[in-house]
C-alpha cells in the first residue's frame, strides 16, 4: 500500500479493516481492468466514498457549490453532467491497456459560455461519437474531472456515461467552421482545409529517446496550392484505419501550421480530424518528369527502369546515430540519372530491371554525376516498385529490359574497355581464401579470387575488402552486378569492389545455367599425365598421390613469407612432380589418396614438366566414377618405379628402383647450415652466422642433414647423397638430434662412426638419375628409401 492509498484508507479506518479494504481494491481492479483511465487512487477514493457522507451529499449538489458550468468543475469531482457545444472532435486513436488489450481514445473540445475543456472518450464511449458532430449542443451524463496535460483540467467519460443531443441553445458559443485555402495558410495557425490527397508517404521509423517513433506525410492539394500534412506516431495508424488513398478528397479540421526553412507545412494535432468525403476539389493532373530534361527542381514525379543498384552504405550522423544511403540508376525514354535513397528506403527490395515510380523527389545539381544531376529522395517521398499506372510508358520501359540481361561469360573476352561495368550469372567453380595486402598509402586491404563459369566459359574474379568476406561455396549459383572489367595480357578478369553486388540469381537466370557437374565437363579438359603439355589450361587430372614431402617455408623477394610442399602423383601413364603453394600446401593429403586436380599450371622446369598448384587450382577427392580407370597404389608403384641395374642407368631415367650395398658412407661433415631467410649456405664467424647471399646475420640457422655415399650392385656402383628425411631415416635420428650432438661435442664429425656403420647394408631406393658435370659422371638423386637391411 503506497502513501497516497494509505491516506485514503485512514479516512475510513474506523469503519473497515485494512485487510477488507485491500480485498475490495483487488476486486475493483478486476472489475475495471479494461478501463485504462481508472488508476489505483481512483479506486481507493470510490471505496472511501461508500463510507463517508460525501456519498449522500455530493459536493456538486450543494447549493453553494453546484458544478453546473465548466469553469466551476473541480478536479476529483465525479458523476457530473456536462452541457456545452462540440467545437472539435479528433479521430479515435488506438492504444494498448496494461493487460495487453487493444483500446481506443478520442478527444473533443466542448465549450459553454464560461470556457472550453478537453473531453476524453475511452473505448467504451467511442460508439457515442456516431451521435454527434462538430457544432452540436450536447448533455453528457456521468463524467469525472481529472488533472490532464500540463495540469489543465480534463473531463473524462466513464463506462456508463450517456450523451443527449440538445436543441439549439443561444447561450452556448457559436460554432463556425472556416475553411482556409492552402495558399493563405500562415505560420502558427490552427486551420481547417478541404483538399485532395496527391501522395501518401511510406510510414518511417526513427529513434525517439531510445524508443521507436513513426512518421508519415500526406501531400495535399486544392485549387490554390499544395502543402505537406504530417502524422506522428499513433496518428500514422489513421492512414490504414480511414483507408486513405491517393486522389481521395478529404476535409482536415484542427491542423497546426508551422514554418521550416521558409516552407509552411501542417501537423496533425491532438484534436485534429481527417474526414473522407465527396468534397469539391479539382482532380489531380500528375505530370511526369522526363529524365532527359533534368534541371534543378523540387517535388517531381518520375518513372524509370532501374538500370543499376548499389549496396547500402552506413554512416554516422553528427548526433552519433546511424544512417544509411543507397544509390541506384534509373532510365526512361529520354535518358538516365542517379537516384539517392536514404535510411528506411535503402531496405526496399529494388532490383535491376524493376520499374520505379518516384513521387516527391528533388532534382539537384551533382558535379560528380556524368549527367550533371541526381534525384534526391527525402522522408516524405513515395516510391512505388513496378506500378500499374502509366501503362504506355511502363510497356516501353519493359522493352528496354532486354538490354539489361547478364553478359555470357564467354563473351567477356571481346570487351575492349578497362573498367566497363557488366553483370554475369554463373556457378563458382573455384574459390580461394582471402589474403591481406598493403596498399601504397600503408593501409591493409583484403582480396579473394574465384572462378565463375557458365555454359560459355570461365572468368576469374577478384573480390576486394568487404566483398572478400562474402560466404561462397563451390557449385553455388551467383549473380554479380556492376562488376568492372580488368584487361590482362591474355584474358579479361572481373573486379568486384564497393559498388558491385553479389546476389542470389533470379528464377530466369537459372533456366539455362548447367549444373556444377555439367559445367566441370564443359570447362575442363581431362588429360593423362603422359599427354600433358607446357602451359596447358583448364586442365583436369585424376591421379593418385604416390609420394609426399614435408612443407618448407621460404621468403619471397618482397619479404613476405611463403610455404611450399612437393608431392608426386601418378596415373596409368606415368608420374609427375607437383608443387603446392601457400594455403594449398596445408591441404590434408596422404600417400595413396586418389585426387582430382583442376586448373593446375603446367610448367617446364629442370628439364621436366611439373605441376604448379596455387590459388586458382582446386584439389578434391576423386569420386567413385573417377576410380574406374585409376590403378591402385600398389599397381602404380609397380608401373612407375621401374627396377634397373646400375650398369643400365641413363642420365634421364626417372623413378627407377635401385637395390644394392651402401659403400663409402662418409660422416665427417653431415650438417649444412642454411640461411632461414633465403636457404643459402651460411658461414660461421665468432659464433654468429652470416649469409653471403642476403647479408643477414642469424643465431639460429636452418639445418640441412646430408649423408654422401655410393651404392654398389653386381653391375657397378653410383654416387648418391641422402638429404633431409632420407638421411634421418638412414641414421634413425632427427636433424635436430644430430645438431644437438654436434653442438654439444663441438665436433662436426661426432657422428662419423655412426655413418660409417651404414656401409655394408643392403638398401633399395627410388630415385632420378642425372649427369654430374663437375665430376663427369651419372649420379642418383634418391627420392624414397623403400627398405634398408643388414
Amino acid at each position: 500500500m503506497n502513501k497516497e492509498i494509505k491516506q485514503e484508507y485512514l479516512k475510513i479506518k474506523d469503519k473497515i479493516s485494512q485487510e477488507e479494504f485491500l480485498k475490495r481494491m483487488e476486486g475493483m481492479k478486476k472489475e475495471y481492468e479494461d478501463v485504462s483511465f481508472m488508476n489505483d487512487i481512483d479506486m481507493a477514493r470510490m471505496i472511501v466514498a461508500e463510507f463517508t457522507k460525501e456519498k449522500n451529499e455530493p459536493l456538486a449538489d450543494k447549493k453553494d457549490h453546484k458544478m453546473d458550468k465548466i469553469s466551476k468543475m473541480e478536479e476529483g469531482a465525479d458523476k457530473l453532467t456536462l452541457k456545452g457545444r462540440v467545437m472539435q472532435i479528433s479521430n479515435p486513436k488506438k492504444f494498448t491497456t496494461r493487460k495487453g488489450k487493444e483500446g481506443k481514445v478520442a478527444n473533443l473540445v466542448v465549450a459553454d459560455e464560461t470556457e472550453d475543456v478537453r473531453v476524453v472518450f475511452w473505448t467504451e464511449n467511442i460508439k457515442l461519437l456516431k451521435k454527434i458532430k462538430e457544432g452540436d449542443a450536447i448533455h453528457i451524463h456521468g463524467v469525472s474531472v481529472k488533472e490532464g496535460y500540463r495540469g489543465r483540467k480534463e473531463i473524462h467519460l466513464q463506462p456508463r456515461s450517456t450523451i443527449d443531443v440538445l436543441d439549439e441553445d443561444a447561450n452556448l458559443p457559436v460554432y463556425h467552421e472556416e475553411i482556409t485555402p492552402i495558399n493563405s495558410i500562415e505560420e502558427d495557425q490552427e486551420v481547417n482545409i478541404i483538399a485532395r490527397i496527391v501522395r501518401i508517404s511510406r510510414i518511417r521509423t526513427f529513434d525517439r529517446d531510445g524508443n521507436e517513433g513513426k512518421v508519415a506525410s500526406l501531400e495535399l492539394q486544392d485549387e490554390t496550392g499544395q502543402i505537406t500534412y504530417t502524422l506522428w506516431n499513433r496518428d500514422t495508424d489513421l492512414i490504414k484505419d480511414l483507408d486513405l488513398q491517393e486522389n481521395d478528397p478529404v476535409k482536415i479540421l484542427g491542423a497546426q501550421s508551422r514554418s521550416r526553412e521558409g516552407e509552411i507545412s501542417l501537423t496533425h494535432s491532438w484534436v485534429g480530424r481527417i474526414i473522407k468525403g465527396d468534397y469539391d476539389v479539382p482532380e489531380i493532373e500528375e505530370k511526369m518528369f522526363k529524365i532527359g530534361d533534368a534541371h534543378e527542381k523540387k517535388d517531381i514525379s518520375v518513372i524509370g527502369l532501374v538500370t543499376k543498384v548499389q549496396d547500402p552504405i552506413t554512416f554516422e550522423r553528427s548526433d552519433g546515430s546511424a544512417g544509411s544511403v543507397k544509390s541506384i540508376e534509373i532510365a526512361d525514354d529520354t535518358g538516365k540519372i542517379r537516384v539517392t535513397l536514404w535510411n528506411d528506403d535503402t531496405s526496399l527490395n529494388i532490383n535491376k530491371g524493376d520499374i520505379l515510380k518516384i513521387m516527391g523527389g528533388n532534382v539537384e545539381f551533382d558535379e560528380y554525376a556524368a549527367e550533371g544531376y541526381r534525384i534526391n529522395t527525402n522522408w516524405n517521398s513515395r516510391i512505388v516498385i513496378n506500378p500499374e499506372s502509366d501503362k504506355k510508358l511502363v510497356e516501353l520501359l519493359n522493352e528496354y529490359k532486354k538490354h539489361l540481361e547478364p553478359v555470357k561469360i564467354g563473351n567477356i573476352v571481346d570487351i575492349q574497355d578497362e573498367g566497363e561495368e557488366i553483370d554475369i550469372v554463373g556457378r563458382i567453380v573455384s574459390i580461394n581464401e582471402p589474403r591481406e595486402f598493403q596498399r601504397e598509402d600503408g593501409s591493409t586491404g583484403l582480396v579473394r579470387s574465384a572462378d565463375i563459369a557458365d555454359e560459355t566459359g570461365v572468368v576469374k574474379i577478384s573480390l576486394w575488402d568487404d566483398k572478400a568476406h562474402t560466404s561462397l561455396k563451390i557449385g553455388e549459383a551467383i549473380r554479380i552486378e556492376n562488376a568492372r572489367t580488368k584487361l590482362g595480357l591474355y584474358s579479361v578478369d572481373l573486379s568486384i569492389g564497393k559498388t558491385s553486388r553479389l546476389l542470389e540469381p533470379q528464377k530466369d537466370d537459372l533456366k539455362d545455367l548447367p549444373s556444377f557437374e555439367e559445367l566441370e565437363d564443359i570447362i575442363y579438359t581431362s588429360k593423362k599425365i603422359d599427354d600433358l603439355e607446357e602451359d596447358d589450361r583448364n586442365l583436369k587430372l585424376v591421379a593418385r598421390v604416390i609420394d609426399l614431402y614435408d612443407p618448407n617455408e621460404f621468403q619471397r623477394d618482397d619479404g613476405s613469407p611463403g610455404i611450399v610442399r612437393s608431392m608426386e602423383v601418378g596415373d596409368d601413364t606415368g608420374s609427375i612432380r607437383a608443387s603446392l603453394w601457400d594455403d594449398k600446401a596445408e591441404i590434408p593429403l596422404n600417400i595413396g589418396d586418389a585426387i582430382i586436380i583442376q586448373n593446375p599450371q603446367v610448367k617446364f622446369r629442370n628439364d621436366h614438366l611439373e605441376l604448379s598448384i596455387g590459388r586458382n587450382t582446386q584439389i578434391n577427392r576423386a569420386k567413385d566414377k573417377d576410380l574406374e580407370s585409376l590403378p591402385t597404389f600398389q599397381e602404380l608403384e609397380d608401373m612407375i618405379y621401374t627396377p634397373k641395374s646400375i650398369e643400365n642407368l641413363e642420365e634421364e631415367d626417372r623413378n627407377v628402383k635401385i637395390s644394392g650395398e651402401l659403400t663409402e658412407a662418409f660422416g665427417g661433415r653431415i650438417l649444412s647450415y642454411r640461411c632461414p631467410n633465403c636457404n643459402n649456405r651460411l658461414e660461421s664467424s665468432e659464433e654468429e652466422y652470416i649469409c653471403d647471399f642476403c647479408g643477414e646475420e642469424t643465431d639460429e640457422p636452418r639445418y640441412l642433414l646430408m649423408v654422401p655415399a655410393r651404392i654398389e650392385d653386381d653391375t657397378g656402383d653410383i654416387r648418391v647423397t641422402f638429404f633431409g628425411k632420407q638421411a634421418e631415416k638412414l641414421l634413425e635420428m632427427s636433424t635436430q638430434e644430430v645438431a644437438d650432438v654436434i653442438a654439444k661435442s663441438a665436433d662436426e664429425g661426432a657422428l662419423e662412426e655412426k655413418v660409417e656403420d651404414l656401409n655394408g647394408r643392403n638398401i633399395t631406393i627410388i630415385g632420378d638419375a642425372n649427369f654430374d658435370e663437375y665430376n663427369e659422371e651419372v649420379r642418383l638423386n634418391p627420392k624414397k628409401i623403400v627398405k634398408i637391411e643388414l
